[in-house]
């Protein structure tokens, strides 16, 4: 199965940080599109895993996404820092910046594990878009699978006429 399941998946979230407003494209719609992702993971129980790329030179999580626990780090991987931990989950859905480095490098490192990778496309930047697609194309030859926020959630909900459809299709609205 190539579907996001909630039993299955984690969602990372990739150094959203402050340092990268000013220099990256498309810095508010990524910031949105990741509070929808990390809100619905909340309401459908996925766990969230944040990182922050060494936080005392690049600040620390953007306060839209609110209060955070995060794995700080040096390497560029989130998957190879310590206290990195998918809780289990064989799935990953990735987002986060910039999508050519520290994104590549984890979708790369988790694929490596044998993770299925998923990357919200609408959910990653670089600091130009011609990198942004560069790494989206190399993670996706490398096997990650490209998604987008609203497939993704829908992919994890699995059907409407409950509760919690109702409090994810708010998000997509």
């Amino acid at each position: 199965m190539r579907t996001l399941q909630r039993d299955r998946a984690a969602l990372v979230v990739v150094d959203v940080q402050e340092a990268f407003r000013p220099a990256v494209e498309g810095f508010d719609d990524v910031v949105e599109n990741t509070r929808r992702l990390m809100e619905g993971a909340r309401i459908l129980g996925v766990p969230i895993v944040v990182t922050e790329q060494y936080p005392k030179g690049l600040g620390h999580t953007v306060a839209e996404l609110g209060e955070v626990e995060a794995v700080e780090k040096a390497c560029f991987s989130a998957a190879r820092a310590d206290g990195f931990d998918l809780d289990g989950r064989d799935q990953a859905l990735l987002c986060g910046i910039e999508a050519h480095v520290c994104v590549s490098q984890t979708a790369h490192d988790l694929l490596e594990r044998s993770v299925e990778v998923h990357v919200a496309s609408d959910a990653v930047t670089s600091r130009t878009d011609a990198n942004k697609h560069v790494g989206l194309h190399k993670m996706e030859a490398s096997g990650a699978i490209l998604t987008s926020v609203e497939t993704a959630l829908f992919e994890l909900l699995g059907a409407a006429g409950t509760d919690e459809f109702k409090e994810v299709q708010r998000l997509i609205k």
